[in-house]
Parts: structure tokens; C-alpha cells; sequence
């Protein structure tokens, strides 16, 4: 069945400070909003994943989507929740989805199970939401301050997202009950409709972002995910030729000669994707390039790495440093060297303070020492989910 997912993401969330909404807060050198489409992207059954934004914040939103491949243009939400799946669920009819899920931005760890057993709910029983028991004892506050015995919490749930519903029913509802904006969640607006609503386990990692706390906590779990720490190495040199500049780090630099070479000859960038590609075991430039592909004749080495990256990201992985040292007597890079770190930076979609770019000479022995070419050393340094 075709699934799609509503990411809603309209509030303003300045609970959890820093001055900007809470999805577009970092989160592992990554905005949540981004974390949080990538947990939907490329899970079997999703088709669509359209974010739900205010428009005051489309250019944050914009560096959010990024690059990112199987999301639908960010449609506009409304003042209250309900108004802006309302929204997200009129956008998806002109080719509906037979499934929809709705979740919200500030819920980045939402896993595979949940997604599986959330379309699975829904294909079979029509409106499902994820659940959890409540482990503290509850209690009801009286007007005078003073708290009187509640309700049994046994017979409780606290419920999470992505809340799963058919689209026609879902939709349906939220049109019958568009002048009661006090409904917290869909469910509740399925429920003010007639529907009965099943509900499935959820997950304590799922937890929601709403303030500093939320944030620190986000940051350790994010650790905890990620626990396999690899460092991999990459090599690469390219002799002079004729021209008047070389490409390195992604950087046109003017030079008496340009470096030789199948591609643009970017020794930094391949060596940089030599090292990514090693994090994750996944061979060598030359086995996802090969030089007699006339294909890359030419070709700019931005997209290899920017492939490289990719795969590590693919992998699960977040990419936590990377280190290039080019090795040449001229041109002097020094002039360059924050150019380059932006632009790799830019490529593989991490923080500038993550790329580090040096340069050294080879006090003019061997080929480097003779102004024949360059030679760059890089390493990577990845963080993966923990494979036995």
C-alpha cells in the first residue's frame, strides 16, 4: 500500500532555546528537522515525506531538505496543529496515498520497527498510534493545590508519533472537526469522528524534543546509537601538466600548470573519499569511478566524495572529522585553506569546524621536491551503529 509521511513542523518551539525553533536546532552537528526526514527516507512502503513548515521559516527549512531525495516541497502550516495537518493532508490529494503517517519534527529517533508496525496498524485496523505504559504513579491536582488520588495507571498510555491512519479516513476527520482546535493529536480527531483508534507499542527512544534537557539527553542517546568510532586513511597524487590552475579541496587555485589526471585531478578531495569509503569497507575511488569510464573524463571530484559521503550516511553513520594534508612546494594553500575546509564541508554536509586542512612541504626531496606534482594524505573519522 502507498504510504506517505506528514512531518509537522510549523511551530515555533523556543523552549529549548538557542533563539530558533527546536527543529531547526543542531543536533550531532545535524538540524532535527533533518535528522527526522531521514528516519523516514528509504524505509520499505514510504513513498512521500512532506514537511509541514511555517513560512517564516523557509530558508531554515530549505537547509534542512538539502539534498535530500524522496521529499515532497514544504507546504504551509497553520496557527494551530490540527490546521497544519489539515494542510499537509490537502496537499497529498491531488495523488492520494492509501496510508499516511503524521509525526512530529521533534521526534528524531523514530526506528524502522515503529515505522513497520505503524503502516502495519494502520493497513489492518485503519487509525493506529503508537503507545507506551506509564510507570509513575498518577495523580490528580486539586484547585487548592493539593492532590487527590487518580486514575489508575494500568489502564493509561502515553502516546507518541507517527500516528497511523487510512488517508480518506484520517483526512475526512480532520475536515469534520476543523472548528475544534482543542484536539491534542490525531488520534483524538479520529476519535471525535466515530473512529475507534488501536493502539501498538511505542518506544522509550522515541521521545520528544521540547526543551535544553531534551536537547542534552538527544545528544547522548545520539552517542549511544552511534557507538562504533572508525578512522580510515586515503592517498592520492597527481603530476603536473599544463594548465593555469589546479583544483584542490574543491577550490580553483591560479597556478603555472594544472595537475593531470582522468577527472579534475583534486588529490585532496580523493584522497578524502578514499578515507570515507574506507570507514565503511566499501573499496576504493577507483572501484566507484573507474578511470576508463570516459563517464568522468573531466568530471569535478565534488561528487565523489559527495558519493562517498552518501554511503556513510546510508550505512547509518554520521561522518565526525575529516583531516587532508596536502604536500606540495607551491602553490602556498595557506591562502586557500578556509576555502577549501567551507567547501568540503559543504560537500559532505558537516560543520566547518569538523574539516581540517594543512599543508606541509616535502623540503624539496622526491617528486613533490621537484615540482613535478602533489600528494595528498587525508583521514576520516566516522561514527557507525554498533555490528556484531
Amino acid at each position: 500500500m502507498r504510504t506517505d509521511v506528514i512531518v509537522v513542523a510549523a511551530g515555533n518551539g523556543l523552549r529549548a532555546g538557542e533563539g530558533r525553533p527546536k527543529q531547526y536546532r543542531p543536533l550531532g552537528g545535524i538540524q532535527v528537522l533533518r535528522h527526522t526526514l531521514m528516519a523516514f527516507l528509504g524505509q520499505p512502503g514510504i513513498r512521500h515525506v512532506l514537511p509541514v513548515i511555517s513560512p517564516e521559516h523557509a530558508a531554515l527549512c530549505a537547509s534542512a531538505l538539502a539534498g535530500l531525495d524522496g521529499v515532497l516541497p514544504p507546504v504551509a502550516g497553520g496557527a494551530t496543529r490540527q490546521a497544519s495537518v489539515r494542510a499537509g493532508l490537502d496537499a497529498l490529494a491531488q495523488d492520494p496515498p492509501d496510508l499516511v503517517l503524521i509525526h512530529d519534527a521533534a521526534r528524531p529517533f523514530v526506528s524502522p520497527r515503529l515505522v513497520a508496525q505503524a503502516i502495519a496498524t494502520a493497513a489492518s485496523e485503519g487509525a493506529g498510534v503508537p503507545a507506551l505504559p506509564v510507570v509513575d504513579t498518577l495523580k490528580a491536582l486539586g484547585e487548592d493545590g493539593f492532590l487527590a488520588t487518580g486514575p489508575d495507571r494500568s489502564a493509561v498510555r502515553g502516546v507518541q508519533t507517527p500516528q497511523a491512519f487510512r488517508y480518506d479516513l484520517i483526512r475526512a476527520a480532520h475536515r469534520a472537526q476543523a472548528g475544534a482546535d482543542d484536539l491534542t493529536d490525531d488520534a483524538a480527531v479520529a476519535e471525535a469522528a466515530g473512529h475507534r483508534v488501536a493502539a501498538f507499542p511505542g518506544d522509550p527512544a522515541n521521545f520528544k524534543l521540547t526543551t535544553r534537557e531534551d536537547f542534552v539527553t538527544a545528544e547522548r542517546h545520539l552517542l549511544a546509537e552511534l557507538a562504533d568510532v572508525r578512522t580510515a586513511t586515503g592517498f592520492d597524487v597527481h603530476a603536473f601538466g599544463p594548465g593555469d590552475h589546479v583544483m584542490l579541496g574543491g577550490v580553483r587555485i591560479p597556478h603555472d600548470f594544472a595537475l593531470a589526471g582522468h577527472s579534475d585531478a583534486d588529490v585532496v578531495l580523493h584522497a578524502l573519499t578514499d578515507a570515507l569509503l574506507g570507514t565503511i569497507g566499501s573499496g576504493d575511488i577507483g572501484h566507484h569511478f573507474p578511470p576508463s569510464d570516459p563517464q568522468w573524463k573531466g568530471a569535478a571530484s565534488d561528487q565523489f566524495l559527495a558519493h562517498a559521503a552518501s554511503l556513510v550516511r546510508a550505512a547509518g553513520g554520521r561522518i565526525a572529522h575529516l583531516d587532508a594534508t596536502v604536500i606540495c612546494e607551491a602553490p602556498k594553500i595557506g591562502p586557500h585553506r578556509e576555502a577549501m575546509r567551507a567547501r568540503i564541508a559543504a560537500i559532505v554536509d558537516i560543520p566547518v569546524a569538523r574539516v581540517s586542512v594543512k599543508a606541509t612541504t616535502s623540503e624539496r626531496l622526491g617528486f613533490t621536491g621537484r615540482r613535478e606534482g602533489i600528494a595528498s594524505l587525508a583521514a576520516a573519522t566516522v561514527r557507525l551503529p554498533w555490528i556484531d
